[in-house]
């Protein structure tokens, strides 16, 4: 409310709104205004005057507007600060009435209409709370006072022991819970000590069971590179089993009208005349040959020692401790050493006696070309002198090219005899 003057105004103590009081707030009486400051719940005893006469008293609850708020209590009184002490019993008892109200409940006044109207619905909500929980608990009263069969102080007495007994009792395996829960606890600290061993130790064991398995891997390799080599070894070996090592190592052929031993011509022709160097590189082969043949017969010359010594081999006359060389030099007749054709025959009686010997364990065995003591070889009833001196060139190099051919021959059968093994 505001003065006529406009000095004093009350504010809402809820929302701080000023306040515009009603006039018949005025003319509130003495009287009225005790009956007003009586408690609620008033009782005969209770003296109004003395209520009356205590607003002689009456400390205003005022503070100036330079307040945060006017809660806590209080209302707030605004005023310029110079009309304070001039107050009218009108204001003192408009102040009076609101701390009145204020003191008999929980809620500071004055109140603006809107607030107030807040204010009662929420008292209406909480009123209708309250007759729901006294309906409620006077039906509860209702239900205990019909109900006959309340147990006595005794029974409840007996009831309760029964229940601190069996309170015990499960205390007490609560206790013994306790104990084994303890116990459990302490197994499986134990079980998860071992499982951590374990677990360690199979992860020791998955490292050497790594180990081994890459070690038996590596030796499982290596083991099938010797099975293959074995293999190709044995394959080998089979092969070798079945090759001649005569003639792998001593390969008699013919080029044209020459006979050849390792692609050495053994011969001279007028159109081809072939250096002595290589005649006497093929004759040293030719010794060599059928020397290692009787070696591998263990057959022995009579008369005669066959000396492979390359182009310089030669045939030793064991009786009279002379050589008769496989080799020679220079031109042919007149330029010609005639120790070159006893050599030649030489080998010629060397190699009938080694036909002879093979014909004394194989009666089935026999030469394409006969050989004769005196140094010729014999093709259809023809003869050719192996022989250099009073010969021509074309029928010396077609006994050489005969003998050849017999001596392919015999390689060829002794290759027969030792077929299942290394020659």
């Amino acid at each position: 409310m505001a003065e006529e003057r406009g000095y004093v105004t009350f504010n809402c103590q809820k929302c701080l709104v000023p306040l515009r009081l009603d006039d018949s707030l005025h003319s509130i009486g003495e009287h009225t205004l005790a009956e007003l400051t009586l408690p609620i719940n008033s009782t005969p005893d209770v003296d109004i005057e003395s209520q009356a006469t205590s607003f002689d008293n009456y400390v205003h609850p005022y503070r100036l507007s330079d307040s945060a708020n006017g809660a806590n209590g209080e209302f707030m009184l605004i005023s310029d600060g110079k009309e304070i002490h001039g107050l009218g019993k009108k204001m003192e008892v408009e102040a009076a009435l609101f701390d009145t109200l204020s003191g008999h409940s929980k809620i500071d006044h004055p109140l603006c209409e809107e607030c107030t109207d807040l204010l009662m619905d929420e008292l209406e909500r909480q009123m209708k709370l309250a007759d729901s929980d006294f309906n409620d608990f006077s039906q509860y009263l209702k239900k205990l006072e019909a109900d006959v069969s309340e147990p006595s102080i005794a029974d409840l007495q007996n009831e309760l022991k029964s229940l601190q007994a069996e309170e015990e009792q499960y205390m007490a395996e609560l206790r013994d819970k306790d104990q084994e829960n303890k116990a459990t606890l302490a197994a499986l600290a134990e079980q998860e000590a071992e499982a951590q061993r374990l677990n360690q130790e199979s992860n020791n064991y998955c490292k050497q069971f790594a180990r081994h398995r890459y070690d038996y891997m590596t030796v499982e390799d290596d083991y099938k590179s010797l099975e293959t080599q074995l293999r190709y070894i044995n394959y080998q070996l089979e092969k070798l089993k079945k090759t001649n090592i005569f003639n792998v190592t001593f390969h008699i052929w013919h080029s044209g009208h020459f006979g050849t031993i390792n692609n050495l011509r053994l011969g001279r022709l007028p159109t081809a005349p072939v250096d002595w160097s290589e005649i006497n590189a093929a004759w040293g082969q030719t010794a060599l040959l059928l020397n290692a043949l009787a070696r591998k017969l263990g057959f022995a010359f009579s008369k005669y020692q066959l000396v492979p010594y390359g182009n310089h081999s030669y045939i030793r006359v064991v009786d009279e401790q002379k050589e008769l060389p496989l080799y020679g030099s220079g031109g042919f007749r007149f330029y010609f050493d005639p120790k070159i054709d006893s050599g030649m025959v030489a080998f010629l009686h060397c190699l009938q006696q080694f036909k002879e010997h093979v014909e004394s364990g194989d009666r089935d065995f026999n030469l394409p070309y006969r050989m004769l003591k005196n140094g010729k070889i014999e093709d259809n009833n023809t003869s050719y002198s192996i022989k250099v001196q009073f010969n021509s060139e074309e029928q010396w190099t077609k006994a050489l090219k005969f003998l050849l051919t017999n001596l392919k021959w015999i390689t060829t059968w002794i290759s027969t005899q030792f077929e299942n093994e290394s020659v």
